[in-house]
């Protein structure tokens, strides 16, 4: 269970998170949804503690994860993983090794270092990474340099590349915002099987209210670093949209990507 409670991010006079509490239950798929500045981001570097919040706590298990430090906060990032909208592979790297780099976090001090130098991995850990790859369809690029691939398959590496955390949470920012409508459902697919086979725990920040409605078994719209809405996804009607957010569903979308708004809806999705 992740609770998070009063949790605050106060950027000089703006709250960017503002007294959000919130209790996830272990395996749910939440979307987080809201416009351009909502605080939905901010929120999720502030459970990766990539943000220090300014109030507020955050527990898991019983672990009070807004006071970890040293190797226990390192130990968290690792089993709370995060892909990111623009992927953050190291483009000049083959496929394989890029995935391989989420063992570095299960290594501590000049063994991490050296892995990452040299390239030393083990066979299991090499084992592992390629049948991370071949469960994604995406065994036939690992020698390839990740530049080469396409925006959805960059995802797809940096889902991969997570899961060699062996996490117990992923977060995923934005991950279809730079996508076009089919690589972003491949990749809301992939992120839905990892939540429904492994089990993971997944908050997933979209912009689309469609696409939140069709992966997400809840959802949570954000309005100015506030929590508007919690609940099931055929709970946030039209009437709710314009209750929150001043504009029809239609406005609410208007400013977001092409990609986004034109994602379909799933059909025969990974489950």
């Amino acid at each position: 269970m992740l609770e998070i409670e009063g949790l605050t991010r106060q950027y000089g006079a703006v709250r960017a998170v503002d007294q959000v509490s919130l209790c996830i239950p272990d395996g749910q798929m939440v979307g987080i949804i809201g416009r351009s500045g909502a605080g939905k981001s901010t929120l999720l570097r502030l459970l990766n503690r990539l943000a220090e919040p300014s109030a507020g706590s955050i527990r898991f298990g019983g672990q009070e994860v807004s006071q970890l430090q040293g190797q226990a906060l390192r130990d968290w990032r690792t089993g709370c993983a995060m892909i990111f909208q623009q992927f953050n592979l190291v483009q000049r790297l083959d496929v394989l090794t890029n995935v391989l780099i989420g063992r570095l976090n299960h290594r501590h001090g000049m063994l991490a270092h050296l892995a990452s130098l040299f390239g030393q991995f083990s066979a299991e850990e090499r084992a592992m990474a390629l049948a991370t790859l071949d469960r994604f369809d995406l065994l036939g690029t690992a020698l390839q340099r990740a530049d080469t691939l396409s925006g959805g398959q960059q995802q797809r590496v940096a889902i991969c590349r997570a899961l060699m955390q062996q996490p117990r949470i992923l977060l995923a920012d934005e991950p279809i915002a730079s996508l076009d409508p089919q690589n972003a459902r491949v990749v809301m697919d992939a992120l839905r099987q990892v939540n429904r086979q492994d089990g993971l725990t997944v908050l997933v920040n979209l912009h689309h209210l469609d696409t939140a409605r069709a992966y997400c078994d809840r959802i949570i719209a954000m309005h100015s670093g506030r929590v508007m809405f919690d609940g099931l996804p055929g709970e946030l009607t039209a009437e709710r949209v314009a209750q929150i957010y001043g504009v029809s569903e239609a406005e609410f979308h208007a400013a977001e990507p092409p990609s986004a708004a034109m994602m379909p809806m799933p059909s025969g999705a990974l489950v």
